[in-house]
């Protein structure tokens, strides 16, 4: 089915535009908001032979589709443009009811659009510094400077695109959002600070701003547009509408700017700071351990979505530290799914099992993407998420214990390697060997413990 016809059956059948109050998509799956579940029909979307399964979790209806999702997205924006406007009328909610925020719909929607930024961006830095290591580009080169800023602006500039994202997500002012975003990283506020750095005090209108340095932090920005949303709304209850083109973003900068720097920023920056610190203080006391918890548990909570409340501390690791010890442990878990689809793959008697469980391998191994295997291999038959489990948790104690770190936030695959040149030590070694353990014990455990075939895998509801 291509890819309108497969928006347009999903779109029908999650209710159309009546029943939907937001629309957003991750790597692999479409997330819907939607006023009452109970009208959608499961069944019918799952006939499609391009839908890997349906999902209801943490208040998302979410249907997995698999790499193509964003194409299927794009499609399906151009049944949901008037649904959007609709639901903002908010005419057809039950008793008035405004929509339940969800805080995981929420942070999928501001991260996903720039999963694909940070994953490429990742690569390239993977690249330069390997380059860097074998001895064939000079870090004193102006090349070296060059690719140095093709792959980390879009860390440095994180305040902008977020703004972005998070604005687009609140359905607020994304260009306002974006000034305000701008602001943070203007060189004249880094220039305001000195020598003195972070903590420097100024003082607007008589009250004290300590100055922070805002380049590449999450937290701030995210929390400011938040705020920003409400005050863009009550500007247009009060303000004429024939006022709102000059005053409203008037209020707006001169309002949320200030407030920023005063309060928002200096106070999630230290939010961030603790939140960091102590998420490495524990992987430095027990590396092992957390190893073993993280790369078995993971895949659990990508399962359910989870996955992306613990995203922005790995991001927020890499663009202020320069590296991160949780995501290796991600690795370990997408590289112990691949094992798991490669021990179906081995062990599997019907061709169609065959065929689908290396197509989620290679899937895994070029893009970084479990997805596909999880809900379309290793949950139908259960004994592999097992195996998964099992050989994520084998392959993270050791990534732990070894303290392999990652230089750039990036999917775990074969084509994201490069990430682990750098680090302490044999820190590529360490990696390969860890990651070499996932996929070996998911493999072997999966083709040991067996499982029974199933009919129509792709089909199976979970």
């Amino acid at each position: 089915m291509d890819n309108k016809n497969l928006a347009k059956l999903i779109f029908d059948n999650v209710g159309g535009e009546k029943n939907i109050n937001s629309v957003s998509h991750c790597a692999t799956r479409l997330r819907f908001d939607l006023k009452d579940d109970s009208i959608a029909n499961t069944d019918e979307i799952m006939s499609s032979g391009d839908v890997i399964s349906v999902l209801n979790r943490g208040g998302q209806y979410q249907v997995v589709i698999g790499t193509k999702v964003a194409s299927v997205y794009d499609e399906l924006t151009q049944f949901t443009d008037k649904t959007e406007g609709y639901v903002d009328a908010d005419d057809d909610i039950e008793d008035n009811k405004k929509t339940k925020f969800n805080v995981f719909t929420f942070i999928s929607g501001i991260f996903g659009p720039l999963l694909p930024a940070f994953a490429g961006a990742g690569i390239l830095r993977g690249f330069t510094l390997l380059a860097t290591q074998i001895g064939i580009l000079s870090t004193e080169s102006s090349t070296y400077n060059i690719l140095t800023i093709a792959a980390m602006s879009v860390f440095y500039f994180l305040p902008i695109l977020l703004a972005y994202t998070t604005a687009k997500s609140l359905k607020a002012n994304v260009i306002f959002a974006m000034v305000i975003g701008a602001s943070l990283i203007n060189p004249d506020l880094i220039a305001m600070m000195g020598e003195t750095g972070n903590g420097t005090t100024v003082d607007f209108m008589g009250i004290p701003v300590v100055l922070m340095n805002y380049a590449s932090t999450v937290l701030p920005i995210v929390i400011s547009i938040l705020v920003y949303s409400k005050l863009e709304k009550l500007l247009k209850r009060i303000i004429p509408e024939g006022g709102h083109l000059v005053f409203v973003p008037l209020f707006s900068f001169l309002i949320m700017i200030p407030f920023t720097l005063m309060t928002i920023g200096p106070v999630t920056v230290w939010i961030s700071t603790k939140i960091a610190d102590f998420i490495n203080y524990l992987i430095e006391s027990n590396r092992m351990l957390t190893g073993l918890l993280i790369g078995g548990g993971w895949n659990g909570l990508v399962s359910v979505g989870l996955h992306w409340a613990v995203n922005p501390i790995m991001i927020q690791n890499i663009a202020t530290l320069g590296y991160d010890y949780i995501v290796p442990f991600t690795f370990a878990t997408n590289f112990a799914m691949m094992g798991a689809a490669i021990g179906v793959w081995l062990k599997a008697k019907d061709k169609t099992y065959k065929k689908y469980a290396l197509t989620t391998a290679i899937t895994i191994a070029f893009s970084g993407i479990t997805e596909p295997a999880i809900y379309g291999v290793a949950i139908p038959l259960k004994k592999p998420f097992l195996a998964a489990l099992i050989g994520g948790a084998a392959g993270g104690a050791y990534i732990g214990a070894m303290g392999v770190t990652a230089q750039s936030f990036v999917f775990g695959g074969l084509t994201t390697l490069p990430t682990f040149v750098g680090g302490q030590g044999n820190n590529m070694l360490h990696a390969i060997i860890g990651l070499s353990i996932c996929v070996v014990v998911s493999a072997v455990l999966t083709y040991i413990l067996g499982f029974e075939e199933q009919k129509n895998l792709q089909k199976t509801n979970i």
